[in-house]
């Protein structure tokens, strides 16, 4: 996602200078015309306007507190915006931090998955100590998505995100026990799915991304479930609802079986790597559960 969200970036105009620990990111976003820093301080050296997109907390907290992290060379007046779905307290962690640097931080996480990124029709949920921090991203903000929505305080784009994820997570395991199911019956997944979408179970995993294959085209269902949100990200963000919903007594019964069905495609090597529509296919071939 990040990737798709920098070259969006450079689509129109901006210079960017990059870093990631996969060479193979490195080298394609090169190839685009980016410039390529060593190390995330290296990043921070060259810029004062920086964007993080990483898969969890333990990633996120070591690009920026590392020996060689964002932190050891955050220039005064910097601007870090972490897209990254992270724990609610390592983002006001890293705040804290970044504003002992008299630089400001705003949590950022999106919604659209890797088509979003892609076609630049991400939700950014924003969370910052000042609006006005919020007002100077939303150019970047404009150029890689198509809404941003300030939530409040540092940390309420991580709740907003959090609580949209444990649906998402909820709803896709929904339409693919729905479409299972009709299939099994004797319905043609086309005709099923066309119904499901001019009626009351109407949602984004049935009229965007619907988990089998061959239902819209274009979509990681159609290509073997690869190139989209991991299996093992999503069991991650639920994971990070059911902390969330211990730490503030919230019930979440459906959050936490839908938790438990990602963690079992995390932990297989068949789904883990796999868009987290597969549990279509996972589902498929239970014959109970």
């Amino acid at each position: 996602m990040g990737g798709h969200m920098a070259r969006n970036l450079m689509r129109n105009g901006f210079k960017l200078i990059v870093n990631d620990v996969d060479p193979k990111r490195v080298e394609e976003l090169k190839a685009d015309g980016a410039d390529v820093a060593k190390h995330p301080a290296d990043v921070a050296a060259a810029a004062k306007d920086i964007i993080t997109m990483l898969p969890n907390s333990g990633h996120v907290l070591s690009v920026f507190t590392s020996d060689n992290g964002i932190l050891s060379k955050l220039q005064p007046g910097s601007i870090c915006i972490d897209s990254s779905t992270i724990d609610q307290s390592a983002s006001v962690k890293i705040s804290n931090l970044v504003a002992e640097k008299n630089s400001s931080y705003l949590d950022a996480p999106v919604s659209g998955g890797v088509t979003g990124a892609q076609n630049a029709t991400l939700t950014f949920m924003v969370g910052s100590s000042n609006q006005k921090s919020f007002e100077y991203a939303k150019k970047y903000f404009s150029l890689m998505g198509k809404n941003a929505v300030y939530c409040g305080k540092v940390g309420n784009g991580q709740a907003a995100k959090i609580c949209n994820n444990m649906l998402l997570g909820i709803e896709m395991i929904g339409v693919a026990e729905a479409m299972n199911l009709g299939v099994k019956m004797g319905l043609d997944p086309k005709l099923l799915a066309s119904i499901i979408n001019t009626s009351s179970g109407r949602c984004w995993s049935s009229d965007t991304y619907n988990p089998v294959p061959n239902v819209i085209e274009g979509i990681p269902s159609c290509k073997g479930y690869s190139g989209g949100f991991a299996s093992e990200l999503m069991a991650k963000d639920l994971a990070l609802a059911q902390t969330a919903s211990t730490e503030t007594k919230s019930p979440t019964p459906l959050g936490s079986m839908a938790h438990q069905i990602y963690r079992i495609l995390s932990h297989s090597p068949e789904f883990a790597k796999k868009d987290f529509a597969v549990v279509y296919q996972f589902l498929k071939d239970q014959k109970e559960i």
